[in-house]
């Protein structure tokens, strides 16, 4: 079953005086493009998560982010009363002020305020790697779920091809008809008489050069086993990616075999199709 790239997963921890969010975005991308932002007491396990986030999204563009909010009970950030009462009294000397004035200038000096490095508690980096788990769970959902979206149309296009294809194997007698007609005329207009035996083995030489019969069973071919990638285990984006361009070119070679306007305004159709198919197929993991 197909997976898009494209996702989001969310999952808020709470505890007792921490709310944490995690968010997951992910868009299509060749490979993968990781972009991680956590604070800055978890630098040190980031590749840790970095891990975590490329085994299980594997490819795409991939935004994450760690928020971490400290309820006011608790905060890292503490005032140095040492140095505040230091800048206040060389304050005072140059200026006469209001006490609450010199205080309002002294905290906004520099090392005022003093950020003691927080420690990394085990409980709480269990509780982070839990949440960004069930994160990833809810992303890997929202891709399957669009990789279903993705598989509906990617079946219907691929039918809508066979049906076309359909059209030019009952047209292509015709076809054959016209080139032959086409050709006797030609004979014809320039009034010589031609060896009937030489003749006909000139039309079916010219006639190999127009067969679309190997394009038509290796075309049905591709797309059968499109159809059949759809299903495997894996997602398998450029595996995808792979057949539409084989699809591709047994179309292209029909149509420049074809010689016959009514074909190639079905194999015009077809490569409309077809685009809109490879489009798709760049957001498949």
């Amino acid at each position: 079953m197909i997976q898009s790239m494209t996702g989001y997963g969310k999952e808020v921890v709470q505890l007792p005086s921490k709310t944490i969010t995690i968010e997951i975005k992910s868009l299509n991308s060749k490979s993968l493009d990781l972009n991680t932002r956590v604070p800055s007491a978890y630098r040190d396990k980031e590749l840790d998560i970095r891990d975590l986030l490329a085994k299980s999204l594997e490819r795409g563009k991939i935004d994450f982010m760690l928020n971490i909010e400290t309820s006011g009970t608790e905060t890292s950030t503490q005032l140095n009363e040492a140095i505040v009462k230091q800048y206040i009294e060389q304050l005072a000397n140059v200026v006469n002020g209001d006490p609450v004035e010199l205080l309002k200038m002294a905290v906004r000096m520099p090392d005022a305020l003093k950020t003691e490095r927080e420690e990394v508690d085990d409980k709480e980096y269990k509780a982070i790697i839990k949440g960004v788990e069930k994160a990833l769970k809810a992303i890997n959902k929202y891709r399957t779920d669009e990789g279903k979206v993705l598989e509906k149309d990617f079946l219907a296009r691929t039918q809508t091809i066979s049906k076309l294809l359909a059209q030019v194997i009952v047209m292509d007698p015709e076809r054959i008809s016209g080139v032959k007609e086409r050709l006797r005329k030609a004979i014809s207009d320039l009034k010589e008489k031609v060896d009937e035996n030489r003749f006909e083995q000139e039309l079916i030489y010219y006639l190999e050069k127009y067969d679309i019969t190997e394009e038509v069973v290796r075309l049905k071919n591709h797309l059968d086993y499109f159809e059949k990638s759809l299903k495997s285990h894996d997602s398998n984006g450029k595996k995808l990616g792979f057949i539409t361009q084989e699809i591709g070119r047994e179309i292209n070679t029909i149509g420049s075999k074809a010689n016959y306007a009514p074909m190639q305004q079905v194999v015009v159709q077809m490569k409309d199709e077809l685009e809109k198919i490879k489009e798709q197929a760049l957001n498949v993991l």
